[in-house]
């Protein structure tokens, strides 16, 4: 979905796929035959933005086969389907039973994630439409916190030197320009928007993917956090549409949300455990709001006493296209927890989950068309 800015520019409206996490090609055209295409119809409008997660094996699939990544852009234009941004988080089995700290492997410290990062980034030239000017990736940041040290902080700073050089080459060959964004997450070595203004070397290729669930999960104010990243020439690459779940703390109600998939890192103003499960075990007091790392739908607030950080989110995309610039052109949609969602909140079929990302994917237009922005893509026939 595309809208205009006052300033001549395009903002980008996508939901991720990670919510449809397979690892081969052949699944992933499946998916979007399944949920993508379906979705498009339901918002009425001639073209969906996609931001297509593909796992390692995908990636190697693609890049096997010279003509591997003109079919899928042919695939994804006959569909109706356009990407101008991958999520290049997970390397594989995003899907698995247990996730949780295995989606941080392997890290900026591997050679592995260098080449999987160019490997996307390659891939994404070949998808980008021509009237595009630039493709976004967003990455992990840097790595899990725990263990880090000045060896792996340097091999990490070299693999970023080389994705810029890279990034650079791929650009020179194809005429296209790709940039990838490190994305702070709790419990990381870059956690908040002070951290990667530390640690994070700033090119023009490499800057932040700025999710809005976590920016609230640290309790970060959203202009101060772009106002920070932009003094320090950090750019916005791309920014994730989502919320986080806010509580009092220690509420019953949360243990409801306490699953084996994902970590859930839960923080308060002043402390903060890995995951929901030993906070309630204890580990955080029970007289503070707490923020839950799990990301909830935009347009469906839990039951309360529980709630969403939709609010957050608002002004963080208030910050980010509400002004007379945009901060970044990119936003995806990023609520891949349907699935594991407590039982009564739950899709129980494809058509439940695809009325979900499309109600998400509405009420984040709507926000949009708030701030002035003109949609570009209706055509108001759904099919």
């Amino acid at each position: 979905m595309r809208f205009g800015h006052r300033d001549g520019s395009t903002v980008h409206l996508a939901y991720c796929t990670n919510v449809h996490p397979v690892d081969t090609l052949s699944g992933l055209l499946s998916t979007l035959d399944t949920y993508a295409v379906p979705v498009r119809s339901a918002l009425g409008v001639g073209r969906l933005g996609v931001g297509l997660w593909l796992s390692r094996d995908a990636v190697t699939e693609l890049l096997a086969d010279p003509a591997g990544v003109r079919r899928l852009a042919a695939a994804l234009a006959g569909r109706g389907l356009e990407v101008v941004t991958l999520n290049a988080f997970p390397y594989r089995g995003f899907g698995a039973e247990v996730v949780k700290g295995r989606v941080y492997h392997p890290d900026w410290t591997r050679a592995a994630r260098l080449a999987y990062t160019l490997d996307c980034a390659t891939v994404l030239t070949g998808l980008l439409p021509a009237d595009v000017p630039y493709g976004s990736v967003s990455t992990l940041p840097l790595a899990w916190r725990d263990p880090w040290s000045e060896g792996r902080h340097v091999a990490a700073a070299e693999h970023l030197a080389a994705l810029n050089d890279g990034l650079e080459s791929l650009a020179a060959e194809t005429g296209r320009e790709i940039r990838v964004g490190l994305e702070p997450e709790p419990g990381c070595v870059v956690e908040t928007t002070a951290q990667a203004v530390d640690m994070i070397p700033g090119t023009d290729r490499v800057g932040i993917c700025l999710d809005a669930c976590h920016l609230a999960v640290q309790f970060e104010e959203p202009a101060a956090a772009v106002d920070r990243l932009a003094a320090a020439e950090l750019s916005v690459v791309k920014a994730q549409v989502s919320c986080a779940l806010e509580a009092p703390g220690g509420d019953p109600a949360l243990a409801g949300f306490v699953e084996p998939r994902y970590l859930h890192q839960t923080r308060t103003w002043t402390a903060g455990t890995d995951d929901l499960d030993e906070a309630l075990a204890g580990g955080l007091p029970a007289g503070e709001t707490w923020r839950v790392h799990f990301h909830v739908p935009l347009h469906a607030p839990p039951q309360p006493p529980l709630r969403n950080t939709s609010a957050e989110l608002v002004r963080t995309l208030d910050v980010l296209v509400g002004g007379p610039r945009t901060v970044t052109s990119h936003l995806e949609v990023e609520t891949y927890t349907w699935q594991v969602l407590p039982p009564t909140a739950r899709p129980g079929t494809p058509a439940e989950l695809v009325a979900g990302i499309a109600a998400e994917l509405a009420w984040t237009r709507d926000r949009l068309v708030e701030f002035g922005l003109s949609e570009e893509d209706a055509v108001r026939t759904v099919a």
